[in-house]
């Protein structure tokens, strides 16, 4: 575990759904002792929050709307614990309904500047471990350590399917794993072509394609690079 008198970083890794993002974050900062930012958590609790004020239909024309939602927003990470004002939604956040819509929220430009604004927040410390879609090119573009996780749309399918299945315990009421398919190349789209923060790959991101590596490759490729990183700025501190 690094100590706080030596070089903290800001790790930002991202990438498309499902590439494996948040388990590789949690992980890394686990092991190098650094607080855990789950960017993805916050957009499917604002998503949660329009699906629970039935808002989904009456965003989509007129978005503007969604500062209804902002004004008195409050999200909080305690340990894997998410809070959205105030309770916990951990589980909640985690439903294929919140899955399937995640895209059109996060589309929104009031939503993405309000979400930023928090992130830059918990990470201006450093010290950081963050995942999401935007992290190294908008929200820390100056990120000692960028990663680009990627991997092909049926591993990813075979991978929400396996994590809906653990969390659901009923098979049977799941979507297939086609669908689950379809529904990734789709959100893949909207990500890679929505006006405001597209997902994107920065020039200085080192992409990993983790179709064929298991989480335990994946978590030590990251830490290794991210302990060059901090050795070199220790280095010359």
């Amino acid at each position: 575990m690094i100590g706080h008198e030596q070089h903290d970083i800001i790790i930002a890794i991202d990438g498309p759904a499902a590439s494996g993002k948040s388990t590789t974050a949690r992980r890394v900062a686990k092991k190098l002792g650094y607080t855990y930012i789950d960017t993805g958590a916050m957009y499917r609790s604002v998503t949660l929050k329009a699906l629970e004020h039935d808002m989904l239909d009456r965003l989509k024309h007129s978005p503007e709307d969604v500062r209804i939602l902002l004004d008195p927003l409050s999200i909080e990470f305690q340990g894997d614990r998410v809070l959205l004002d105030g309770r916990d939604v951990t589980a909640g956040i985690r439903e294929n309904r919140v899955s399937r819509e995640v895209s059109f929220i996060s589309s929104l430009k009031p939503v993405r500047d309000r979400l930023k604004t928090l992130q830059q927040q918990m990470g201006e410390k450093r010290g950081v471990v963050m995942d999401g879609r935007d992290i190294g090119t908008v929200i820390f573009p100056d990120a000692e350590l960028k990663i680009f996780l990627v991997a092909d749309a049926a591993e990813r399918a075979r991978r929400r399917y396996a994590e809906l299945v653990q969390k659901n315990g009923n098979p049977a009421s799941l979507p297939s794993l086609d669908e689950l398919e379809r529904e990734i190349v789709q959100r893949d789209r909207d990500d890679a072509e929505r006006a405001h923060a597209p997902l994107r790959k920065h020039e200085d991101a080192i992409e990993v394609d983790t179709s064929s590596l298991t989480i335990d490759e994946q978590v030590e490729l990251v830490y290794s690079l991210a302990m060059e990183r901090i050795s070199a700025g220790t280095s010359r501190a």
